[in-house]
């Protein structure tokens, strides 16, 4: 998701949640303590030198149980950020802390906000020597057109 995505969404909310790849809901406590732009300048195993830029929200709970993000706040952060830190409209990485601070995408099934898994993958498998996957078939999925082995059938 986009930031011009998230900020259409958060204009027609009443409330936000976000909700985690297993289903479970961050509590509803929780404070955006960031938003950002994080740029990566990197080279990849083929040699390949690649730079990502990606908006960086982080997601905080604590005891204050006392205070909820409003939509129309988080619209206001975003929009200072945008400003400030001169951010274009890009993709949206969430950290948030579990056993250590995870990063997710950010997706939005019509009432929460959905933190999706990342992976990891090699950007130069053609260079790298990393064999393509090869489709893995069943025998009871193939069908013999041609000609079969059957008593009388000349095929011996």
């Amino acid at each position: 998701m986009k930031l011009s995505e998230i900020k259409s969404k958060l204009k027609a909310l009443d409330t936000i949640a976000f909700q985690l790849p297993n289903g479970t809901l961050v509590p509803n406590h929780f404070h955006v303590t960031e938003v950002g732009k994080i740029s990566k300048h990197f080279i990849d195993c083929g040699g390949t030198v690649r730079t990502e830029n990606v908006a960086n929200f982080q997601l905080w709970e604590t005891d204050d149980y006392d205070h909820r993000l409003h939509p129309e706040k988080l619209l206001n952060i975003i929009e200072l950020s945008e400003k400030v830190l001169e951010i274009e409209d890009l993709e949206i990485e969430v950290e948030y802390q579990g056993d250590t601070i995870g990063k997710y995408g950010l997706d939005f099934d019509g009432t929460n906000f959905l933190l999706t898994s990342k992976l990891t993958d090699c950007l130069a498998k053609d260079k790298c020597g990393i064999p393509e996957q090869k489709p893995k078939l069943k025998f009871s999925d193939l069908q013999n057109e041609g000609p079969s082995c059957a008593p009388g059938s000349g095929c011996c």
